[in-house]
């Protein structure tokens, strides 16, 4: 966290917790490390627990919530209820509770309530259904964000692994231009920053670049086959 904050780069951090190990002292930990240097933070969650992970790494400091795997329209409501407080305008279901992002109250105090409506929500559209309900996703309130999952959905489609096919980038440009024009931000995930033009071309300002392991991985690889080249003659 330190190392990334250090670079200047970076506006917040994601963590991938759909993918990785951990426990909710690291949740604690992970938001003060990047409340020391002005990061924001978001979290990645899984389908299931994903009321209960997201509502502990809310209490924990997290100021955006990435949602894997909705399927349909009833889904994101779900997803923003589980982040917005339980008020009669809000129709949300986190309720009141010891927290960090409330220290050192009780909670459920006007700012607590402000917090809760301050989270982003950030939707997966990744799924054969998602897609045929686009639309509905895109107009339930409270959704402020999506990002395409090509991966997901080409398996979903029945034809894992095909990301990057004519069929699969159609899709994904068919996406985006329904969020921008729902007023709802799109996200793009990408490698490498030659990538970012195709986006910001379209409209697309928000990006997700590289995540920790496959960095590691990619340089463990290219240097140490360099330098076996070397050592080898």
């Amino acid at each position: 966290m330190e190392a990334l904050a250090l670079t200047g780069c970076y506006d917040y951090v994601e963590f991938v917790a759909e993918y990785g190990a951990y426990d909710l002292y690291s949740f604690d930990d992970f938001c003060r490390a990047a409340e020391l240097h002005d990061l924001g933070t978001m979290i990645k969650v899984e389908q299931e627990p994903r009321s209960w992970i997201a509502s502990r790494a809310i209490g924990s400091g997290f100021q955006s919530v990435l949602f894997s795997d909705s399927r349909h329209v009833e889904d994101a409501k779900e997803c923003v209820g589980i982040a917005r407080p339980e008020t009669p305008e809000d129709k949300g279901t986190y309720g009141v509770a010891t927290r960090r992002f409330t220290y050192m109250g009780y909670g459920g105090s006007p700012a607590y309530v402000q917090a809760l409506r301050d989270i982003v929500v950030v939707l997966m559209i990744e799924k054969k259904g998602a897609v045929e309900q686009l639309d509905e996703i895109l107009a339930v309130p409270g959704v402020d964000m999506i990002q395409w999952g090509p991966a997901d959905y080409s398996m979903s489609i029945g034809k894992a692994g095909e990301w990057g096919t004519p069929e699969v980038k159609a899709v994904e440009k068919r996406v985006i231009e329904a969020s921008l024009a729902a007023g709802v931000q799109p996200r793009a995930e990408i490698g490498h920053p030659d990538q970012a033009k195709y986006y910001l071309d379209m409209g697309v300002t928000h990006f997700c670049i590289g995540t920790d392991v496959n960095i590691l991985h990619d340089w463990w690889k290219d240097n140490g086959e360099a330098l076996r080249k070397e050592i080898e003659g």
